[in-house]
C-alpha cells in the first residue's frame, strides 16, 4: 500500500499485498462503494469505478468479490458515508509523508494518524505542509514475468498509448502517466493484453532523501508500519529513499 520510494519498494509490496490482503480487500471495497454512489454501478458508464476494478484486480482480488462489493453498494447507495481525508506531515530526519485514508469516523482515523506519528517520532503537519514536494501521476507497474512483450515494444506501445514516460528496474517495468489519461492509457494497453500489478494514480516525489542513522531508520519504519496496518489508511506516500 505504501509508495515509500519509486522502485526499492516494488518486490516489498507484492510481498506485503499477500501478507495484508484482507485490509487491502477492504479499503478497495470502500473504494467501489465511494466510485458506485458517484457515478452509478455500471463501468461502462463510470471511470472512476473501471479504475477502482483495475486496481482490485491487480491486487488478485476475485471477480465475484469485486461484483458482490458493486451490487451490495448500488443496493444501499445511502448508506454508504466514507469520507476521503488527507493528512501530511514529516517523519524522523524530516522525511515527507502523505497519508490517504477512507473512513466512516474522521475522529478515529485522525487519532490513530496522530498517534502513528508521535509513536513514530514524526508530527503532523498542515494541509499543503509536504503536499508541494509531491506529483500526481497515473501509475502502471508490470511484471516481466508476466509480460510476454520484449522492452522496446512494451515502451512504444505505452507511449502511443498516451503515457508521459517508462522506465525498467530489476524485475519491473514502470509506466507513468498524466493523471487525465491514466483510464485511457490503462484501457489501452489491457486490450492488449498487457497485466498489471499494480494500477493506481500515485504521488511521485521531486526529491527522494536518505537516511544513514539506524535509530531514525526504526522510527521511521515503525511510523509507517502503523500506518500501513490501519484499516482507514488507503495509501502512504513519502520521499525516503530506502536502502
Amino acid at each position: 500500500m505504501s509508495g515509500h520510494s519509486k522502485f526499492a519498494n516494488i518486490k516489498h509490496k507484492k510481498e506485503k499485498n499477500d501478507a495484508a490482503r484482507g485490509k487491502i480487500f477492504t479499503v478497495i471495497g470502500h473504494e467501489i462503494a465511494i466510485a458506485v454512489k458517484q457515478g452509478g454501478a455500471d463501468p461502462n458508464n463510470n471511470s472512476k469505478l473501471r479504475d477502482v476494478i483495475a486496481k482490485a484486480k491487480a491486487n488478485n482480488m476475485p471477480n465475484d468479490t469485486i461484483e458482490k462489493g458493486i451490487k451490495k453498494a448500488a443496493g444501499n447507495v445511502d448508506a454508504v458515508n466514507f469520507e476521503e481525508l488527507t493528512y501530511e506531515g514529516f517523519g524522523p530526519n524530516g522525511v515527507a509523508i502523505i497519508v490517504e485514508t477512507l473512513t466512516d469516523n474522521k475522529n478515529r482515523t485522525g487519532g490513530n494518524v496522530r498517534s502513528a506519528f508521535t509513536k513514530g517520532k514524526g508530527n503532523l503537519g498542515a494541509v499543503g505542509s509536504v503536499s508541494y514536494m509531491f506529483k500526481k501521476r497515473g501509475q502502471l507497474i508490470v511484471d516481466k514475468e508476466d509480460c510476454d512483450k520484449d522492452v522496446d515494444t512494451l515502451m512504444m506501445m505505452a507511449l502511443d498509448s498516451g503515457a508521459e514516460d517508462f522506465n525498467e528496474e530489476n524485475d519491473v517495468y514502470e509506466i507513468l502517466t498524466d493523471p487525465n489519461d491514466f483510464s485511457k492509457v490503462r484501457e489501452n494497453l489491457e486490450k492488449e493484453g498487457i497485466k498489471f500489478i499494480e494500477a493506481d494514480t500515485t504521488l511521485i516525489p521531486d526529491n527522494y532523501v536518505s537516511v544513514k542513522d539506524e535509530e531514525s531508520v526504526a522510527s521511521l519504519r515503525k511510523l509507517l508500519d502503523l500506518l500501513d496496518s490501519d484499516d482507514d489508511v488507503k495509501a502512504v506516500y513519502t520521499n525516503w529513499e530506502e536502502e
